[in-house]
């Protein structure tokens, strides 16, 4: 099985990290996103939406969206888990994931997308959607720091993919110039431990 994938996309990133915390290993295929790679009717024939990453099966089966990818995984290899174990800790990681893939991660995706331009080819940028989206981000940051004020990673007391979705974004974010803000003491402290992660250096 194979992975395509582009090192410098947010998205693909995730799933990254999260085979490494799983200590899967995998082959990755690279696409030249600015090329427009993704765009060729082969990659379309494996996902219609042209995004990576795209996790491509031994018989073909292509799959794409990274929380699909992240949950087949999750699925075949349940150790270490990073979707929760109990009833109780799955819905509670999937509303965390939820909330900071549509608070955090979308909008700093928005934010670069409709004020860098660099997609101008294959859509019409908005910038005042961009700067709008960018508020969004920086808005939900600090409901991150609130959350890790009582609890060590987002979604409770262990490591999960909504802390994959949130380092990514806030990495990702450093592009658009979003920075965790001085005061959001909590937030920096979770930034720093889960930075320093192995899973998480190796994927830059």
């Amino acid at each position: 099985m194979k992975i395509y994938d582009t090192k410098t996309a947010p998205t693909p990133r995730r799933v990254r990290i999260f085979l490494a915390e799983k200590q899967i290993p995998m082959d990755y295929v690279q696409v030249d996103l600015a090329a427009g790679e993704n765009l060729s009717d082969e990659m379309r024939a494996k996902n219609p939406m042209a995004k990576v990453p795209i996790l491509e099966l031994d018989d073909g089966t292509c799959i794409s969206e990274s929380v699909a990818i992240c949950r087949y995984f999750e699925l075949l290899h349940p150790e270490p888990p990073l979707m929760g174990t109990s009833a109780l800790e799955q819905a509670q990681t999937e509303m965390w994931q939820r909330q900071t893939e549509f608070g955090l991660f979308m909008q700093v995706g928005f934010c670069f997308q409709h004020t860098s331009g660099y997609f101008k080819d294959r859509m019409k940028p908005v910038p005042e959607f961009g700067e709008e989206a960018g508020k969004n981000a920086m808005a939900f940051m600090k409901i991150l720091d609130r959350r890790l004020a009582d609890s060590e990673f987002i979604a409770g007391e262990s490591f999960s993919i909504a802390d994959i979705t949130a380092l990514c974004a806030i990495d990702f974010a450093r592009v658009v110039k979003i920075r965790i803000d001085e005061e959001q003491t909590h937030l920096k402290r979770w930034h720093k431990a889960v930075s320093a992660r192995s899973s998480v250096s190796g994927t830059l």
